[in-house]
């Protein structure tokens, strides 16, 4: 079983060259209010230099279809992810859902997915806060979900083989400080992940 790896919070060329590297399948750039907040326009430029074989994710919270559009138009991303009511008429783009962890986030998920892929996490985003796994692995069994919210490379083996989910989400886990990628932290998230892929092939 594979799982899906994304860095999320990318800001510049560098810290993508890394990502991509160290074998992550999905990076994400911020285009909301954030201390990782980037511009369309660089976003799409550094996306420009990743290779196809890598999605590019549009990151937002809970805007307006009009701004996400409005946003889409300076860069061209694979996939767009955002709160799921948020996405409601959004076109022409792979859609990656986010539920956030509240009461009846388990019978709100299993009302609108279908097996497809979505983003399970806390209430607020690149913050290190982790939801409950247990709970996250009931979740995991409605379809392909990618569990984010406070994992890093001491702790995301364990998330997987509790949880098994499809993919796995990291933004704050790899930074030196708030908004700065490490690359030796990619690196290390990322062999930590793989690594736990062996235990799940043993189960």
């Amino acid at each position: 079983m594979k799982i899906h790896i994304k860095i999320c919070g990318i800001t510049d060329l560098a810290v993508a060259q890394a990502a991509v590297d160290a074998g992550a399948d999905s990076i994400g750039f911020v285009l909301a209010p954030s201390i990782r907040e980037i511009s369309p326009t660089v976003a799409n430029s550094i996306a420009a230099r990743v290779p196809a074989t890598v999605d590019r994710v549009a990151v937002f919270r809970d805007l307006p279809r009009d701004d996400i559009e409005h946003s889409l138009a300076g860069f061209d991303a694979d996939v767009v992810q955002a709160d799921h009511r948020s996405l409601s008429g959004v076109e022409g783009r792979r859609l990656l859902p986010v539920f956030r962890e509240t009461v009846g986030s388990l019978e709100e998920i299993a009302a609108y997915i279908n097996g497809d892929r979505f983003v399970y996490e806390g209430l607020h985003s690149g913050v290190g806060h982790a939801v409950d796994w247990d709970i996250a692995a009931e979740i995991a069994l409605l379809g392909r979900m990618t569990l984010a919210g406070g994992l890093h490379q001491d702790n995301v083996g364990e998330a997987i083989r509790t949880v098994r989910p499809y993919g796995v989400d990291v933004s704050s886990g790899v930074e030196s400080s708030p908004g700065i990628k490490d690359p030796s932290r990619i690196w290390a998230f990322v062999e930590a992940v793989r690594e736990a892929e062996k235990d799940l092939v043993r189960i």
